[in-house]
């Protein structure tokens, strides 16, 4: 299989995966509305954002206008950048890694560019998709769908530590989706795995 090929299909997969997900999660869930996976570690919890990966938010309405443009133009340099590698026979980990990237923030804008548009909102009852009455918002600022979330640890801090002592704490608090976990896996495999291709050639394997 060519690299281009490979690095087509993994995006797609992403891309499949990931909207699939969020949208079994639109039509069958209420925001706030949550399913335990694995005891109280692993729970499915609807929940939208403006901003970016993990629930960052920033700017209002012209921040996530800004976001929504940002991430076209990444996208589109991104996919430059592959085709470059792909031309030049570069590394199979480095194209795959950064096309993961590429996957994830895609998957990302179709929630913001689309989502307002053919979904109803999702506050007091399941989203309807292409309702009579159009969607919650407009071309570029729908919300981005997160469900992923990790409480490993829901615990309170000793009332003997300074400051924090009583405190509530939980670890992994961000709730997220299967395209923020792509952009997360790939630019942490490429500072493991590939740095060294990164820094030096782009050499076939």
């Amino acid at each position: 299989m060519s690299l281009r090929n490979k690095s087509i299909i993994l995006i797609l997969l992403i891309l499949v995966f990931d909207q699939a997900v969020k949208f079994w999660i639109k039509t069958h869930m209420t925001i706030g509305d949550e399913y335990g996976v694995f005891g109280n570690w692993f729970i499915i919890h609807f929940t939208e954002n403006n901003g970016m990966a993990f629930g960052i938010e920033f700017w209002g309405k012209f921040g996530k206008l800004f976001l929504s443009l940002f991430r076209i133009v990444a996208i589109c340099a991104i996919g430059y950048y592959i085709y470059q590698l792909v031309k030049q026979k570069a590394n199979t980990g480095l194209v795959l890694g950064i096309s993961a990237i590429m996957a994830g923030a895609i998957g990302n804008l179709i929630d913001s560019a689309f989502y307002g548009l053919i979904f109803s909102d999702s506050l007091s009852e399941t989203a309807k998709l292409f309702p009579a009455g159009g969607g919650y918002s407009s071309f570029l600022h729908g919300k981005v769908v997160d469900m992923l979330y990790f409480p490993i640890i829901n615990t309170t801090y000793p009332e003997w530590i300074p400051w924090v002592g009583g405190q509530h704490f939980v670890f992994f608090s961000p709730v997220f989706n299967l395209a923020d976990s792509a952009i997360t896996t790939g630019v942490f495999y490429l500072l493991i795995f590939q740095r060294r291709v990164l820094l030096g050639k782009h050499e076939e394997e």
